[in-house]
């Protein structure tokens, strides 16, 4: 993948970068796709895959950094 498509995939948001992995999917399912292609196509779609991680721990982070700030509480008695 490019530089300019990196970019790009830094601008999709969750829900657009799993709207291209299931076209992805289906592209691939459908065996009519030539092997250099899906190959291309999986790549992409694990840039993808790791794409939703990224965002998925930075959302994790955010709620784990409000539910300390609004309840500390929680934070201690985890440490018990």
């Amino acid at each position: 993948m490019s530089k300019k498509q990196e970019n790009s995939l830094d601008k999709l948001s969750f829900e657009d970068t799993i709207s291209v992995l299931e076209e992805i999917v289906e592209q691939i399912e459908t065996g009519q796709t030539p092997l250099e292609e899906s190959l291309e196509q999986y790549e992409k779609g694990m840039k993808l895959i790791s794409h939703c991680k990224e965002i998925l721990k930075k959302c994790e982070d955010k709620i784990e950094v409000i539910s300390q700030e609004n309840n500390p509480k929680i934070d201690a008695s985890l440490e018990d």
